[in-house]
């Protein structure tokens, strides 16, 4: 077939906005209770909803949660640990006010649990012999909103209120119960520390009454070693011995604690394990004979493994978002391949070399094969280093560019900044590329994924190394001829927008940009933000106030007058995360200076966007964007961005 030839940025793409906007799903955190497999579907079409999705033994698949209800837990601000289920028992946290509901049995109507307004919580474990519930509690009543209380709590499946079992440190996770409910293990770390830079693991035995105490034979006692360490994801094996993930070698790897000893299970210079970003992560599992099934990152890219005997072997099932659980002969899993949506699947035997079933797909496959870009692992040259990065080329099966054309380039930087990309498929990625854009998705210096010593290297130097390699990832991109030098953007949420922002005053290299709900003045935040966050600066910059000069400097807000290029912002209205007041300051400071901006405030919308409509215009509206700073016009867009200051055409 005769390709059309047009220039990049104008090519028709099948990844509509509405393909992205009510089509397509986010799927995540899955759970097996005897033959139903359970799992989350966040739904931008139901006003941004996340349901709770059931697969029963005989394949019948139904919402547990209808309209309106929406599973979701805003502990720590970023949620997660929504919702458990255990013999035919279902809890779950409402996401718009906190409140928790059981579901006794299937079909049943969500009964609300008699938890006090103000609260909130996530984390959930079923304690059977005493009829409760325990979860991790954040209580917002009587303490200033910015110092809410942490707690580990029993919540009571007959309607008798709720106990407090663990409180004092700062920060609380993952109530674990042992198999014969005598033992409870978690997690607990202070301020100044990040989870990924030190927590405490706790174990203590329980009361008949199932309290831990120190008055109790044992105690609670902790397990570090005194080594300065991240543990995370305690968990029991059917055995009752406790296994949980520690980064103490420099890589998140797994231990199992046994007559008080800390064994390594099978050490691996690779990541099993993450950052404690939300809660509920699994990044390993027990198959009922015993073995360990785990997600390994290598190289930013996620595959599962069977552990054996300490031994370690791949599974050929390609990348998933977690590992995978055991259901009946076989495994259950989300998968994250390349060339197609994300999508729950069964493996029915992990001794034959069968395809998994599909039960649920992110997105229909609207993509045919030769319109798909692949992200491809790049290594680049930067700060004396090795960086790392994905590089898509802009594919279209109808279209090449204009000859002696370069495309434009997307830099993307993700948030965090201690978190990680990968190259599972993408339609927002493939949004750009089917348009013809390249797209370079870089895992900058303090990315998760490559070893401790890699995520520290951005501790002190937030807005530095960041910028660096993610202009060194542009720069190589250009230097080997598969990019337009003169029309590279680059674009970040949150803590990727920050280094959008920082890296728009700082350097020559891009010449337009996008910031979604990103951080424009450091100190502001440091004194404006949710308690998990509020002293996570102090690492990334240094304590206040004797680092101020350097919040100052770090601070693209401060730094205006740096700023060359025009820049497009994207705000929620109601995120406590990154208030809006530093978007507001920020665009008045840029149109004051006459330099071309653009500023859309979302009512409604937090820290990260849900909501269909939002998603729609922002799509638009930043493609638009970059078409009129570049001089070409994208077909099919619904609305013209609003720019100040923007020159006019002769």
């Amino acid at each position: 077939m005769t390709k059309k030839i047009a220039p990049y940025g104008t090519w028709i793409s099948p990844v509509t906005t509405k393909l992205m906007t009510e089509a397509a799903i986010g799927l995540s955190v899955l759970a097996i209770d005897g033959d139903d497999l359970y799992w989350l579907e966040s739904r931008p079409s139901e006003a941004g909803r996340m349901a709770l999705c059931k697969r029963s033994g005989d394949g019948e698949i139904s919402d547990v949660t209808p309209m309106p209800a929406s599973v979701g837990s805003r502990v720590h601000e970023y949620g997660g640990g929504a919702y458990a289920v255990k013999d035919g028992f279902i809890v779950f946290s409402e996401r718009k006010d906190g409140s928790v509901f059981v579901v006794e049995q299937a079909g049943a109507t969500p009964r609300k649990l008699a938890t006090p307004e103000g609260c909130r919580y996530a984390d959930f474990e079923f304690d059977f012999p005493r009829r409760r519930v325990l979860a991790i509690r954040e209580d917002h009543r009587s303490r200033p909103p910015t110092d809410p209380k942490a707690a580990i709590v029993a919540l009571s499946l007959d309607q008798d209120g709720e106990h407090v079992l663990v409180e004092g440190p700062d920060f609380l996770s993952s109530p674990r119960l042992s198999p014969d409910a005598q033992s409870l293990a978690w997690i607990a770390w202070n301020h100044p520390d990040m989870p990924w830079d030190s927590t405490e693991l706790f174990l203590s035995p329980l009361s008949a009454e199932g309290f831990p105490g120190e008055g109790l034979p044992g105690g609670a006692k902790t397990f570090s070693g005194g080594v300065r360490q991240s543990i995370t994801q305690p968990r029991w094996s059917q055995d009752g011995i406790l296994h949980f993930s520690s980064d103490r070698t420099g890589w998140w790897n797994l231990y199992a604690l046994r007559d008080g000893a800390i064994e390594p299970v099978a050490p691996i210079e690779a990541e099993i394990g993450a950052p404690h970003w939300v809660f509920g992560q699994r990044s390993y599992g027990f198959l009922p004979d015993g073995r360990i099934i785990a997600a390994i990152v290598q190289n930013g890219i996620r595959t599962a493994a069977i552990i054996d005997g300490g031994k370690i072997h791949p599974l050929e099932i390609g990348q998933v978002h977690e590992a995978p659980l055991a259901l009946g002969e076989g495994l259950a899993l989300i998968a994250t391949p390349t060339t197609q949506s994300a999508f729950v699947a069964i493996l029915p035997s992990l001794t034959q070399s069968t395809a998994p079933a599909v039960v649920r797909t992110g997105a229909p496959r609207v993509l045919p094969e030769g319109s798909i870009s692949t992200g491809e692992p790049m290594d680049f040259p930067t700060r004396g280093t090795i960086g790392h990065a994905f590089w898509y080329p802009p594919v279209n099966e109808n279209y090449a560019g204009l000859e002696g054309e370069l495309p434009p380039l997307v830099v993307l930087s993700h948030g965090g900044p201690t978190s990680m990309t990968t190259n599972g498929f993408s339609l927002s990625i493939q949004w750009w590329t089917t348009r013809g854009f390249g797209v370079v998705d870089v895992n900058y210096g303090g990315s998760t994924g490559f070893g401790r010593p890699y995520r520290e290297s951005l501790n002190g130097t937030w807005g530095i190394v960041d910028v660096e390699d993610c202009a060194a990832a542009a720069q190589a991109l250009a230097s080997r001829g598969l990019v337009d030098k003169e029309r590279i953007v680059i674009r970040g949420g949150s803590a990727g927008g920050f280094t959008t922002l920082a890296a728009l005053t700082s350097t020559n290299v891009f010449k337009a940009g996008a910031s979604l709900y990103g951080v424009a003045d450091l100190k502001l935040l440091a004194s404006d933000t949710h308690k998990f966050e509020s002293r996570y600066l102090d690492g990334l910059i240094g304590p206040l106030p004797q680092a101020e000069a350097l919040y100052m400097e770090r601070s693209p807000i401060h730094h205006i007058d740096r700023l060359s290029c025009p820049l497009i912002f994207f705000q929620g209205a109601e995120d406590k995360t990154v208030p809006p007041n530093q978007a507001d300051t920020m665009v008045e400071a840029i149109a004051a200076r006459g330099l071309p901006v653009a500023y859309y405030l979302f009512e409604g919308e937090g820290h990260g966007f849900r909501q269909a409509e939002t998603l729609r215009r922002v799509l638009d509206l930043e493609l638009g964007f970059y078409g009129r700073v570049f001089g070409f016009t994208p077909p099919g867009l619904s609305e013209e961005p609003v720019i100040r200051n923007e020159a006019k055409k002769a």
